[in-house]
């Protein structure tokens, strides 16, 4: 008799017991007399039985002990992308203290997310929602779950959302740029769509996928507006990686007038711009000032050290795992605060 065969029915007709006392044997074995539950172990391991099922016994229980983690991305996301592995983080030591454990639910595809996300055996879900918001969520709401959206798109009320004001982000980024007297800027924008690359007009910028994003650039251009700047005179160019970063200030730079400040979406793309303008001999921030976007820990470490608009990234991963892990369903949006973090990117613009 094989493993997936044999059955715990099996195991107490050939040790000669009750199906109670074989099943105690594998479940509560402190309660069976040593004698029976070695003759019990001796013949499951006859008949190639391997011991309950433990999805099916955690099933039973109505409770793994174990959140999942989702995002429309591959598994490397989250252990290569600064914003993801910061929050995993904290999401990973509010699990420990609370002996929960975490699955990843990651997929490049969106047939594979959802069985990824259908079939993951946990109690709730934390969603990444950077990309590919809409269809974590429907899935979400499919399990019947509990679940929490981390930087959603939008403000769910029938759903648990941890959201930023994007808006308010690119303000203080500008703001922090315009006291110091710069008036020529350049956009490093995050991808607006699924793909694609390259200059972006300002209707594009109000047409953008992603929301987050749009409103970023928004808050640029608002405080740009207050001094008179308008929104066609600032170059704002669409990246996805370091390449496009670098192809993107090939095209500032190649401008009579480049930008003397850069306004940057992300850090990443920040640390990026930082290594080009040190490869071309362009002083930060004598030259130019740089701002990033996220306060993700690299930022701290840069040279020279990233000025940013940080989000309170430990902070939103403590909050993540409490909501899910709440004893009752949690709903409605927690909009987390932002902060200029001012460091040694940004100074007075030249002249």
């Amino acid at each position: 008799m094989s493993e997936k065969t044999a059955k715990l029915a099996d195991v107490a007709k050939a040790a000669g017991v009750s199906q109670g006392t074989a099943s105690n044997v594998f479940n509560r074995p402190e309660v069976v007399r040593e004698e029976v539950r070695e003759r019990v172990l001796a013949a499951a391991r006859k008949i190639g039985y391997g011991g309950p099922d433990p999805k099916g016994r955690l099933l039973r229980a109505g409770k793994v002990n174990a959140i999942g983690i989702g995002a429309a991305e591959p598994l490397s996301y989250f252990f290569d992308d600064p914003f993801a592995r910061t929050v995993m983080a904290s999401i990973a030591q509010e699990c420990d203290s609370r002996g929960a454990g975490i699955a990843l639910i990651s997929a490049l595809n969106n047939e594979s997310v959802a069985w990824n996300i259908q079939s993951a055996l946990v109690d709730g879900l934390i969603l990444f929602c950077a990309e590919g918001a809409d269809k974590l969520i429907e899935l979400a709401r499919d399990r019947q779950i509990p679940f929490v959206a981390i930087e959603s798109p939008e403000k769910l009320g029938d759903l648990a959302t941890i959201t930023i004001d994007n808006f308010a982000g690119g303000r203080l980024a500008a703001e922090h740029l315009v006291a110091l007297g710069h008036r020529r800027f350049g956009i490093l924008a995050l991808p607006f769509n699924e793909t694609g690359s390259g200059p972006r007009t300002t209707d594009e910028v109000r047409a953008a996928l992603y929301d987050n994003i749009r409103d970023r650039a928004l808050g640029y251009f608002s405080v740009l507006a207050d001094q008179g700047i308008a929104e066609a005179d600032v170059p704002l160019f669409e990246t996805r990686d370091r390449e496009t970063v670098f192809a993107a200030l090939d095209t500032f730079y190649a401008a009579a007038e480049p930008p003397t400040a850069l306004l940057c979406m992300s850090d990443v793309i920040a640390l990026d711009a930082l290594a080009w303008l040190r490869s071309r001999g362009h002083k930060v921030p004598e030259d130019v000032s740089v701002v990033g976007f996220d306060g993700v820990p690299e930022a701290a470490l840069s040279d020279p050290p990233l000025t940013t608009i940080e989000q309170p990234l430990a902070e939103m991963g403590r909050m993540a795992v409490q909501i899910v892990m709440a004893p009752t369903r949690q709903t409605g949006n927690t909009t987390a605060d932002l902060q200029l973090v001012e460091r040694g990117s940004t100074g007075p613009a030249k002249g």
